[in-house]
């Protein structure tokens, strides 16, 4: 393929990633990895290198805008991302021993996991009653509904913080800023509105990817050629998905989040253990 035409393919595929990525706090890479690898041949390190940097590009672009409009709870965000930074170094210092054929299987074992709980996740609950730590920590927030501003209080501040080192580790370990993992968790474990917990995750990636990345770059992994084109498309993506948020149904979003990581998930599985990834 002709590299002014690799990069067009590479900007389409990852500006829909982005616009993804943004709705649905995923991040853009956890689509861009696999979308590089199985479809365009480019070696797995090299896509989580490129996915890495449009993490970040996605972070930084959606994660003002749901600051600004009252989406994303900065407090939460900012205490989780002790959990996720230090796993996320962890993770990326086991790029170099893991094989890319068992990062894929991985990779797919993760998204399938995300995939199922999606699919299974309870509603709201937002007649929860204040746990003392969070509200300790000033943690519960309130975001903008249609019928005026909607207050939460966040549960089980321990679980969840814990289940973010694990989702460092696999960001640091995979290049895909773990969005799906902290999604999981706020949404489901710490019962945080989803909208709060997809625009948080948008805003944590970033930070998260930024820790790992530094690693990535000095291994050689980030290729200009391909992170480059990946980068300006995430973000433009991102940038249009954060536009749509306000209006968009949150049944709608969990099938969309669904379906497009299980589809991804058994890709990147079947390539893992059929050795079309060394």
């Amino acid at each position: 393929m002709h590299p002014s035409t690799f990069s067009l393919v590479v900007f389409a595929a990852s500006a829909l990633a982005g616009f993804l990525g943004s709705l649905t706090g995923l991040g853009g890479g956890v689509a861009v990895t696999p979308v590089l690898t199985l479809l365009l041949g480019v070696d797995i390190h090299y896509a989580m290198g490129a996915s890495l940097v449009s993490v970040i590009a996605t972070s930084s672009g959606a994660a003002a805008a749901y600051v600004r409009e009252g989406f994303a709870n900065v407090r939460v965000g900012m205490f989780l991302e002790i959990a996720t930074t230090l796993g996320a170094v962890v993770g990326a210092h086991l790029t170099a021993v893991v094989p890319g054929s068992a990062l894929a299987i991985i990779f797919g074992a993760v998204l399938l996991y995300s995939a199922w709980h999606s699919f299974n996740a309870p509603p709201d609950h937002l007649d929860a009653q204040p746990n003392p730590l969070a509200v300790r920590l000033h943690l519960d927030g309130a975001y903008p509904g249609p019928q005026g501003t909607i207050r939460y209080h966040v549960q089980r501040v321990k679980a969840g913080f814990s289940l973010m080192f694990i989702a460092g580790l696999l960001s640091g370990l995979l290049g895909i800023g773990s969005g799906a993992m902290k999604v999981i968790a706020m949404d489901q474990l710490m019962r945080i509105p989803f909208k709060v917990s997809t625009t948080t995750s948008n805003f944590m990636i970033g930070v998260t990817a930024a820790a790992s990345a530094g690693i990535y770059l000095g291994r050689g992994y980030i290729e200009p050629g391909v992170a480059m084109p990946v980068m300006l498309g995430v973000l433009g993506g991102s940038l249009a998905g954060a536009r749509h948020l306000a209006g968009a149904r949150i049944k709608s979003l969990r099938l969309i989040f669904a379906a497009v990581i299980g589809l991804l998930a058994v890709e990147m599985m079947y390539n893992g253990i059929s050795g079309g990834m060394q």
